[in-house]
């Protein structure tokens, strides 16, 4: 591609965001360190492969990294869906990818890619093991096609209280309310023991109840297990996944790049 690499501030300022999100970073760039100091190095567009695109969330976090500059890999288990719901962009190209499907399936349309965001969730319905099936192995299934494919960047949008047995937090209805559903909050958590586990840079984003209302307020970003109540607007979660990646290569050299 012929656009640049994305501007990168002199000092890092995460967007606006919301209360009770919690941002775990344990990150190092992938990128060559030349491509982004040298000033005669030739600059390379960063791509990125959003999974769970077409989600509410997925789709503001593909809206906000074309409007930094980023090329985006758009994966959707429904193309027409995608192109009536996405921007049309040059820089977006749609591709169909299923993350149930299995690691070998998605290694194809992750290859090349600089960055992973996994946004999936799964949709309700009668199959009881639809969490699992996509937000743990789902999300373990796209984390080993980054490490075939040579994929070292991965943000995950997990959620707040996925730790919550180990926070004394059981009883806490929003806790006993998602695990009702398929122990969606159990599966996610099994998921992020994988990501630590596999070698890769990595970000969690464990963000409260997700709401669709416009942005307000200062971005809160504490320790993992901290929070357990509180709501975030979907917009800004996107914005500290794809403030995650900014951060990510502006400070390369730090294993920990944000609070937490």
């Amino acid at each position: 591609m012929a656009s640049a690499r994305p501007h990168l501030p002199p000092t890092l300022a995460l967007p606006a965001a919301a209360r009770n999100l919690v941002l775990r970073c344990r990150a190092v760039s992938t990128m060559d360190a030349a491509s982004v100091s040298s000033p005669g190095a030739e600059k390379k567009t960063t791509t990125v492969f959003v999974a769970g695109s077409t989600g509410r969330t997925g789709k503001r976090v593909v809206e906000k990294l074309l409007a930094k500059g980023f090329v985006v890999v758009a994966g959707t288990t429904d193309i027409g869906r995608a192109r009536g719901s996405l921007p049309q962009n040059p820089n977006l190209q749609l591709v169909r990818a299923d993350v149930t499907e299995g690691a070998d399936k998605l290694v194809e349309v992750v290859r090349g890619v600089d960055a992973v965001v996994c946004a999936t969730g799964f949709r309700r319905s009668f199959d009881p093991f639809a969490p699992w099936k996509v937000d743990n192995f789902g999300t373990v299934n796209l984390v080993e096609a980054c490490r075939k494919a040579g994929v070292t960047r991965f943000v995950l949008v997990s959620s707040i209280l996925v730790n919550g047995a180990a926070m004394g937090q059981l009883l806490n209805p929003a806790y006993i309310v998602l695990n009702l559903l398929g122990l969606t909050l159990v599966a996610k958590l099994q998921a992020e023991k994988h990501i630590r586990k596999s070698g890769i840079n990595y970000t969690i984003v464990r963000p409260g109840g997700l709401t669709d209302q416009p942005s307000t307020g200062n971005i809160v970003m504490e320790p993992e297990d901290t929070f357990y109540s509180g709501s975030v607007s979907r917009d800004q979660v996107a914005e500290v996944a794809v403030g995650a990646l900014l951060c990510t290569v502006f400070l390369r050299s730090r294993r920990d790049c944000c609070p937490g």
